[in-house]
């Protein structure tokens, strides 16, 4: 994937990664923690702040972080109100890095998310526990490796007219509803993979992505 204009980092524990540059990172809430543990120095802290200690918080203020405080009351969650703020920020490629673990309710909401109208100007990607997630919108091109697991899932609707190269199992102008196991458990036959969709939203989740791959 193309290196980010900006990298999400949300709560929770995950992998070590190595991750592409990018000019700005903004932690959602306590991901500033997972950011540190990342190597990422955050530009920008959004979230009610219910995460992160104090004297943690100081720390960040100390070295310049912009600071954005929401009410505990609020109506989105600190991962949507991360991904506002990229948008607020004029990016166009933007790298989400989240947790597996957790609440399984505020996994699906994650991912439930990246697909929003709100981001379809976005591209956008996501390391999600060990798993890397791409959002297609019209077509993306992954670098991969043989063997390597794709599955494809449509959001919010049906993604009609979806064509594949360089998968094994390749799909030709098909239609996949959501919650249909159609796409599910594809295998790159190369190092480059096309999912091309002409309408409507896929996501597309390697499971295990090759470690020299990942972030390609």
């Amino acid at each position: 994937m193309n290196e980010p204009d900006v990298i999400v980092v949300a709560a929770g524990p995950g992998p070590l990664l190595t991750l592409p540059g990018a000019p700005t990172v903004v932690a959602a809430d306590g991901g500033a923690d997972r950011a540190d543990a990342l190597g990422l120095a955050v530009d920008v802290m959004i979230g009610d702040l219910d995460s992160i200690s104090g004297e943690r918080l100081q720390v960040l203020e100390r070295r310049g972080t912009r600071i954005v405080r929401h009410p505990a009351a609020k109506d989105a969650t600190d991962l949507e109100l991360a991904l506002d703020e990229t948008v607020a920020l004029g990016a166009r490629r933007v790298l989400v890095v989240a947790s597996a673990a957790g609440r399984l309710d505020h996994l699906l909401a994650s991912l439930l998310l990246l697909g929003s109208d709100r981001y379809a100007a976005l591209e956008l990607d996501a390391h999600v526990g060990e798993a890397l997630v791409h959002l297609v919108r019209g077509s993306r091109t992954l670098a991969g490796q043989k063997g390597e697991l794709l599955s494809l899932h449509a959001l919010g609707g049906p993604a009609i007219d979806v064509t594949t190269l360089g998968l094994a199992f390749p799909l030709h102008g098909e239609t996949l509803q959501p919650g249909s196991s159609r796409g599910v458990s594809n295998v790159f036959t190369g190092w480059r993979a096309t999912v091309a969709v002409r309408d409507g939203v896929l996501l597309a989740i390697r499971p295990t992505p090759a470690p020299e791959t990942a972030v390609a």
